[in-house]
């Protein structure tokens, strides 16, 4: 049995030494240290020895497996170590090749440069779950009972709640203003604030619509705020976000949250204004709807509406995104094609 440990030790030092990679250090390991071991099978057996001999063998086997223990240890460091170090034949002028990296989606780098454009004029970002309510939807903002945007043909309802109203009834948010009557709610005016997010339609898409998009709300509420500052901001953002100066027309809108309300539009930069099929062929685009906020919704908010008013917009994020980059399809950013994405590192 001596005998049998002593060839043990030698076989297992030799292999140890001759490993030359972490993963046939590992191998080895097994080999020694594990179930099947042979070391591990002679240390279960040794109660079954005569009883003269068992001391003396689990003191040699027990020696031997610790013994593997720190060689394996000390190669594995070893094996570390080399594998950091630079070959000698190595050229260090040879230029490298950079690994492949992500970047961000279009859409989310033009929210971001959004923030940064509204931050710099003293607006808060805020932000909600895409869940809300009827209330929030549609009741807080002035939506008639009978409004067809309540239909399930325009708005996801969420199963279970069909019977239920108001607060009750849940859904996935059509647009982000109910969002800003919660943010009025739970501060205290005046209030400059942005909104962006994500929201769903139930609707056909096509090059200019998406079932889920996402907008960008923007609001101001104070006691002494004039219509003519509300279109600079508009005209001053697009300056922002575009480099230069984007011509812009202010057409009149009904929107049940505004009074008065306005179809804000920009000349179309895929085709410069001379008509394409992203702008139906008038050379210009809506991307956002605004106005000053209706007194109904400045009463759901709290707030007096012969004290308050304001200016309201909510940008087509997806739209304005298409405007930068010229991009003819909105359907494009949700594709998931990495051939498209990855233009826009």
């Amino acid at each position: 049995m001596r005998e049998k440990l002593d060839q043990i030790l030698k076989d297992g030092e030799e292999m140890v030494a001759k490993a030359i990679s972490a993963l046939e250090l590992q191998e080895v390991k097994t080999y020694l240290l594990g179930k099947a071991a042979e070391i591990t099978i002679i240390l279960k057996e040794i109660p079954s020895l005569e009883a003269s001999m068992r001391a003396e063998i689990g003191r040699v086997a027990n020696s031997i497996k610790n013994r593997f223990t720190q060689l394996i240890d000390t190669r594995q460091e070893e094996i570390s170590l080399k594998a950091s170090e630079i070959p000698a034949d190595f050229d260090l002028t040879v230029p490298g090749i950079l690994p492949a990296g992500g970047a961000l989606h279009p859409i989310t780098q033009m929210c971001y440069d959004l923030n940064d454009t509204f931050r710099s004029m003293g607006f808060e970002i805020f932000h909600e779950t895409e869940i809300t309510s009827e209330l929030y939807a549609f009741d807080n903002l002035n939506f008639p009972p009978d409004h067809p945007a309540r239909e399930s043909m325009d708005t996801y309802w969420l199963a279970g709640y069909e019977d239920l109203r108001g607060a009750d009834r849940l859904c996935l948010r059509p647009h982000l203003t109910g969002g800003s009557v919660r943010y009025m709610q739970t501060h205290k005016p005046p209030y400059r604030f942005v909104y962006p997010g994500r929201v769903y339609r139930n609707e056909s898409t096509d090059a200019r619509h998406e079932r889920a998009f996402f907008q960008y709300e923007a609001l101001i509420v104070d006691k002494d705020f004039t219509f003519s500052a509300g279109k600079i901001m508009i005209q001053s953002i697009l300056s922002k976000v575009f480099g230069r100066d984007v011509p812009v027309r202010m057409r009149v809108g009904f929107f049940p949250f505004v009074e008065p309300g306005f179809e804000i539009d920009m000349s179309c930069l895929v085709c410069n204004g001379k008509g394409c099929s992203v702008c139906k062929q008038v050379g210009w685009i809506e991307i956002m709807p605004g106005g000053t906020p209706h007194p109904n919704v400045l009463r759901a908010a709290g707030l007096d509406p012969n004290e308050y008013t304001g200016f309201y917009v909510n940008i087509g994020l997806d739209r304005l995104v298409m405007m930068r980059y010229e991009i003819s399809d909105v359907r494009y950013f949700n594709s998931g094609d990495l051939r498209f994405l990855s233009q826009f590192k």
